[in-house]
């Protein structure tokens, strides 16, 4: 997002932490019904337009959000919708995705107070990584022609009992409203957001044996250091890296691995 979407994503940022530090609001139930006003703006375009008119006046928008949600979702969940047609859009489209993030950071939160966030933020990430391995199962999940109904059982089929239900919630919706993003692009989102939450980046790690604990302590105190903020890491073990290890960081690949090593030898001796 640029310009007054950005800061108008900064400001809801602000408004959903302030909401769900009251430890009285339920974040998981304010995710379920920022999903359902997402679904609702994304499927009714002309109405996510009217509310993103800047020729409108904010208040205007606001009541107009009140009105069309009252009885639809709790007043907390609508205040927050409220207060975010206030503010200015650079574009429509920028509104519905800045619900869906509130609605996703919500039950990350829930996730959170629950003391469960690693495990969802190591769910998300190996699902996605199970996903990228799987053809079949990318298949069915991206399937335009089978029924969202489903899919959701099938991934419940995949997860129920064996990973959170928070991100069970977070996979499900994410494959019945992918919105037109790839299902690998909206899981690596997820891992942001998780990451995000507690104010750290992440890393993907990928190496020849599953490093012990003081390595993993080691490397993510270097990588803390190196980047100026709290890493978290996700370990991935491939034999075919020889030794070593390769990690990723955003875009930014640094590259340690004897495969790696050998190859530039290689490239120099052709040179």
């Amino acid at each position: 997002m640029h310009g007054a979407s950005r800061e108008a994503l900064a400001t809801a940022r602000t408004s959903l932490d302030a909401l769900t530090d009251n430890t009285s609001a339920d974040a998981a139930k304010l995710g379920d019904e920022l999903a359902a006003v997402t679904a609702l703006l994304h499927r009714e375009v002309s109405l996510r337009r009217v509310l993103t008119d800047p020729a409108q006046a904010g208040e205007a928008k606001a009541q107009l959000a009140a009105r069309l949600l009252s009885g639809q979702v709790g007043g907390e969940t609508a205040d927050l919708v409220s207060g975010m047609v206030r503010s200015r859009w650079s574009q429509s489209r920028d509104l519905v995705d800045a619900i869906e993030e509130l609605a996703a950071t919500a039950d990350l939160t829930a996730a959170q107070q629950a003391g469960a966030l690693d495990d969802v933020e190591d769910e998300v990430f190996r699902f996605g990584r199970i996903v990228s391995a799987n053809t079949g199962l990318r298949s069915a999940l991206t399937d335009k022609s089978a029924s969202v109904s489903a899919k959701s059982e099938l991934l419940r089929s995949l997860l129920g009992g064996k990973a959170n239900p928070v991100t069970e919630r977070l996979v499900v919706r994410l494959v019945a409203q992918p919105r037109g993003r790839s299902l690998e692009a909206g899981l690596e989102s997820l891992s942001k957001l998780a990451a995000a939450r507690r104010d750290r980046m992440v890393a993907v790690v990928t190496s020849a044996v599953l490093l012990t604990d003081q390595q993993k302590q080691r490397l993510g105190g270097a990588l803390a250091k190196l980047y100026g903020r709290q890493m978290h890491l996700n370990l991935e073990v491939d034999p075919t890296v020889l030794g070593g290890i390769q990690v990723q960081v955003g875009d930014e690949v640094i590259n340690g691995t004897i495969a790696d090593r050998l190859e530039e030898a290689t490239r120099r001796m052709a040179g």
